[in-house]
């Protein structure tokens, strides 16, 4: 069995005064979820907007309960960040035919 989930997590960034800063939080965010969990990661949203990102995660993965797992350490990690505050998760699986 093979079990494909998105995720879509919206962030704050209330300290951002500029996109600049805004981008240096979302994309160490990005790079630290990336080399960790080696998931496919990207800023899916707000990209104009200097206190909001979305940003959208895939994975694959041959267990539901590891996925699971995996989502819930990585929105455990997000909401560990202290420049960002997590508004909304999302998250949406389901089996792919192998």
């Amino acid at each position: 069995m093979v079990v494909v989930a998105v995720s879509i997590a919206e962030l704050q960034i209330p300290a951002a005064r500029s996109l600049k800063e805004k981008r240096k939080v979302v994309r160490g965010l990005i790079d630290r979820i990336h080399h960790r969990f080696k998931v496919s990661i990207v800023e899916s949203d707000f990209h104009d907007l200097h206190q909001r990102a979305e940003i959208a995660i895939a994975v694959v993965h041959g267990s539901d309960r590891q996925l699971d797992r995996l989502l819930q350490e990585i929105q455990s990690m997000i909401d560990r960040v202290p420049e960002a505050r997590l508004l909304s998760w999302q998250s949406e699986s389901f089996e792919a035919m192998s």
